[in-house]
């Protein structure tokens, strides 16, 4: 799904386990109680995004821009997330 376009999509409670998510675009996308356990978001545009109670269990967030999102109540266990200067 490298760069494809979920800009403001409504997918609360969806399961996208294992999901190749690298690089899309889900710019202010609900994303509450999700499950992407185990999902590749590595480049992905987060910025915005509710990730409210999502499961985010072993997911890479290497490169991804998370700025604003909401992981109020997110499941992080084994999450990579790289920081970026």
């Amino acid at each position: 799904m490298s760069g494809d376009g979920l800009f403001a999509a409504n997918l609360s409670g969806a399961t996208f386990l294992a999901a190749n998510l690298s690089g899309a675009n889900l710019f202010k996308a609900n994303l509450s109680d999700a499950d992407l356990s185990g999902a590749k978001l590595n480049g992905a545009v987060l910025n915005g995004a509710n990730l409210n109670k999502t499961k985010l269990h072993g997911v890479d967030l290497s490169n991804a821009n998370l700025r604003k999102a909401d992981l109020s109540g997110a499941k992080l266990g084994s999450t990579y997330i790289e920081v970026v200067p």
